[in-house]
């Protein structure tokens, strides 16, 4: 019998929509930049694509949508370690909902393991997933928009007119093409802040079986 959690149930959940409301509130306080519903929606959207481009079933696609929508709940609690924590809150809601332990386990170990501090890609939904969240560098982001009390992070993000995440015609490469304002900010300081998601990056798709490449401003970068 199938599962009952399904992302279209899970964002029906008034309970799971607080804890995503309240966790973006949270880091609005602390002047990150946007981690509500268009975040984690954009990554169920690029993690479901590169599973269903890569030939993975219905159900871990679907898997790996509610992993991508509940993986930042933990900043409710904190933001140091909030993929473990997340992993914990999230293990008690799908449990509360009687989810099958096999799914639990891939959707927690997926949360646990997005933070490019401490996360690994361990199966195909935490790799495709890691993918989703570390290249959503995009303008609308971005709270502050006064560019004269922007830090590096709001001008990085504000620089970033454009994003896509694609495969290959020949589905052997994951590329992410950006179009960067370079009058904003440098591409020398998009890696600045942001090498060691690329490199989180480069090893979840090669788990995947695929390489990872980057194109900014319409030039080969990685």
């Amino acid at each position: 019998m199938p599962s009952i959690v399904t992302y279209k149930y899970i964002k029906q959940n008034p309970d799971i929509m607080e804890y995503i409301r309240r966790a973006d509130k949270a880091l609005e306080a602390l002047g990150y930049t946007e981690h509500s519903f268009p975040h984690v929606e954009r990554i169920a959207h690029t993690s479901a694509m590169i599973l269903e481009t890569l030939g993975y079933d219905e159900r871990t696609v679907e898997l790996a949508k509610i992993a991508s929508i509940m993986h930042d709940i933990g900043n409710v609690i904190n933001r140091v370690d909030h993929a473990q924590s997340g992993a914990v809150m999230a293990f008690r809601l799908l449990d509360n909902l009687s989810m099958p332990a096999d799914e639990i386990c891939s959707i927690i170990s997926a949360i646990g393991n997005h933070d490019e501090g401490t996360g690994q890609p361990l199966d195909p939904i935490s790799a495709a997933m890691i993918i989703g969240d570390k290249t959503d560098v995009r303008r609308s982001r971005v709270r502050n928009h006064n560019l004269l009390t922007f830090d590096i992070h709001d001008r990085v993000n504000y620089a970033v007119v454009k994003s896509n995440v694609r495969f290959n015609d020949s589905r052997t490469s994951i590329i992410l093409e950006l179009q960067i304002d370079t009058e904003i900010s440098s591409v020398l300081e998009y890696f600045e802040i942001f090498m060691e998601r690329m490199l989180l990056c480069k090893r979840a798709s090669k788990f995947l079986g695929v390489q990872f490449e980057m194109m900014i401003n319409d030039s080969k970068i990685l």
